[in-house]
């Protein structure tokens, strides 16, 4: 994994978590002299963050974590869940038997990392799992859409994998969502992914809630 990304993942959960306050200035030096790397990748590591909402880039006065309230996300992930019902939906009308190849690859590779137990290495195996599905739904703009606000909730839909159980749940989903399309069974497909993403939601209300006991 390149090292912006692992500064960009370390940056995420720091503010997904609370440890960084909407507002709060993030100083490349500091940045830098922490993670012990030089000003570039933690440049580059804001710039990804920038691109999902996460992070907001001021001229002349640097990054801030962007002012999006725990409303804002919930309200993202219904529109989410929304848009990879449809996506699953014309995907078991339209999946073609290369594509179903790639989606059964997509779940093995879920499959694999779940048994490692590493949410992480899960979040980026799952997040091929959907951009499938996406590329398998055959309508361009929906798929564009579907992406751009998958990239907007990824540290949310990472965090929430951390949740007790959370992966192992997402995996027997993600199995009933690949028979569904297989089958052709496009009522099924898009109830499964609807209900996929809700539960996601739900289970970072979970998380956060948790994570406000301990704190």
């Amino acid at each position: 994994m390149r090292r912006a990304q692992v500064l960009r993942d370390a940056l995420e959960q720091d503010i997904v978590t609370g440890k960084f306050r909407p507002g709060d200035r993030l100083d490349e030096q500091s940045l830098a002299a922490r993670f012990e790397v030089s000003r570039t990748p933690i440049r580059e590591a804001l710039m990804q963050l920038a691109s999902t909402g996460l992070v907001e880039l001021q001229a002349r006065r640097g990054a801030f974590v962007a002012s999006l309230s725990f409303k804002d996300v919930v309200e993202r992930f219904e529109v989410m869940a929304a848009l990879e019902g449809m996506c699953g939906a014309l995907a078991a009308r339209r999946i073609t038997e290369a594509m179903q190849r790639e989606l059964e690859k997509a779940h093995e590779d879920c499959v694999r990392e779940a048994s490692q137990e590493n949410a992480d290495a899960y979040y980026y195996a799952n997040e091929r799992f959907h951009h499938v599905i996406y590329e398998a739904c055959q309508n361009i703009f929906l798929a564009e859409q579907a992406q751009q606000l998958h990239a907007r909730l990824k540290p949310y839909r990472r965090l929430q994998l951390r949740a007790r159980s959370r992966v192992a749940n997402s995996l027997a989903e993600h199995q009933g969502i690949v028979d569904a399309i297989h089958a052709g069974d496009s009522d099924r497909a898009e109830r499964l992914l609807r209900e996929h993403i809700l539960i996601q939601g739900e289970r970072l209300a979970d998380f956060i809630a948790s994570f406000d006991r301990a704190a």
